[in-house]
């Protein structure tokens, strides 16, 4: 009798436990799968494509063009391109983008570069200062490109102005 109460007793014991691990399990994986979801969701919607092109066709003489390094920039991969103060070229989210300078000094005040541009979903920022000077000027700095959902996305740039 004494062992049928002490089997009786372990058995409860045990089919309690399962129990209860049943439980928090399934709690952890429907939270765990809601994380999930809402982490899917975010990262697609805050990443803009920034994409290399090819030199535009379109510039003819003096020009700034930027790459995301040094490396990049001698590969002759672009994220970057404008004629002189005119029009910008870059390829965003897909699509290859010809934009108007809202403005733009090129080493006006000390020795930096700043040029602003806005086409219906960017608004793009670039600014460098110069790291040295020959023929054609050399720039490092970031270019910052901002859609009005409020993702930004903020890139080092290495190129050149000059004509």
């Amino acid at each position: 009798m004494k062992y049928l109460i002490i089997f009786f007793s372990a058995f409860l014991l045990v089919a309690c436990k399962k129990d209860k691990e049943t439980i928090s399990n399934s709690e952890a994986k429907d939270s765990l799968n809601i994380v999930q979801d809402s982490a899917n969701t975010n990262a697609s919607s805050e990443k803009i494509l920034v994409e290399n092109f090819p030199f535009p066709k379109e510039i003819k003489e003096c020009s700034c063009y930027f790459a995301r390094n040094k490396a990049d920039f001698e590969a002759e991969k672009y994220i970057y391109a404008d004629d002189a103060g005119k029009t910008a070229y870059m390829k965003l989210d897909g699509k290859r983008l010809a934009m108007n300078l809202i403005s733009s000094s090129d080493m006006e005040a000390d020795e930096e570069l700043s040029k602003e541009i806005e086409i219906d979903d960017y608004k793009i920022s670039v600014k460098g200062k110069k790291i040295k000077g020959e023929e054609a000027l050399l720039f490092q700095g970031t270019l910052t490109i901002e859609k009005p959902d409020g993702t930004v996305e903020t890139l080092p740039i290495y190129g050149e102005c000059g004509c």
